[in-house]
């Protein structure tokens, strides 16, 4: 797959599922624009990015702050990856239950907001939002708390809307809801799914014709074990 000439942002790019897109996208000829709550973590990414012969710029983003937000350096973007999200489980703080609701939530809403002038200006604009099954109606699939359901369903709303007002625009809209999934592991059947085929199913659905508008990955829940 060739990304070559596009701009793409990433969000929580300096750990786990957040760095193997940026890994992934630059791999593939794109100049990424890693974000992260610090800037050590981004320069992580950036550092790996570089080593294997690709281009990357490190940009310290706090989604739960709007000033951070609205500070972010970028005057160019083609693909924005709304990856960066705070897991919350069982048990949480209400400290906790804030920063997630301000990140995952009106964070990301606050930046795709702000990027949407630089992905009109692109001839090929994508949004991606990796949401989770948390974000389903009706799904109870994952073990994290009430508070992370709410913050992700409020982010699939959003993307559901915006999929159907940019469409005309030519802006495309792809979510993906995941289950709870694990970073390595066997990529077979009968396992937990993978970080890597997260990546690869973003990777499919930017790489196709403009005419392709894939809105959603829904995942079938893993087989349960004997």
């Amino acid at each position: 797959m060739t990304f070559a000439g596009r701009h793409v942002l990433i969000t929580g790019a300096g750990r786990d599922t957040g760095r193997k897109l940026a890994l992934a996208f630059a791999a593939g000829g794109a100049h990424v624009l890693a974000t992260a709550r610090t800037r050590s973590a981004a320069e992580g990414t950036v550092a790996l990015i570089h080593a294997a012969g690709g281009t990357a710029t490190a940009a310290v983003l706090d989604l739960s702050d709007p000033a951070s937000i609205e500070q972010l350096p970028v005057d160019r973007l083609d693909v924005l990856v709304n990856s960066g999200a705070r897991y919350l489980g069982a048990q949480a703080t209400p400290e906790d239950i804030t920063d997630t609701m301000a990140g995952a939530a009106t964070g990301t809403i606050l930046l795709t907001e702000r990027l949407l002038p630089l992905l009109r200006a692109s001839d090929r604009p994508d949004i991606v939002n990796l949401i989770s099954a948390a974000g389903e109606t009706g799904q109870h699939r994952s073990e994290a708390h009430a508070a992370f359901y709410a913050a992700k369903r409020a982010q699939a709303g959003y993307a559901e809307i915006l999929s159907e007002r940019l469409r005309p625009e030519g802006i495309r809209v792809i979510s993906l809801f995941p289950p709870d999934f694990v970073q390595t592991g066997p990529r077979q059947a009968a396992a937990d799914l993978t970080a890597d085929s997260v990546v690869d199913c973003v990777l499919f659905a930017i790489n196709q014709p403009r005419d392709c508008f894939i809105s959603a990955f829904h995942f079938e829940q893993p087989a349960p074990r004997p």
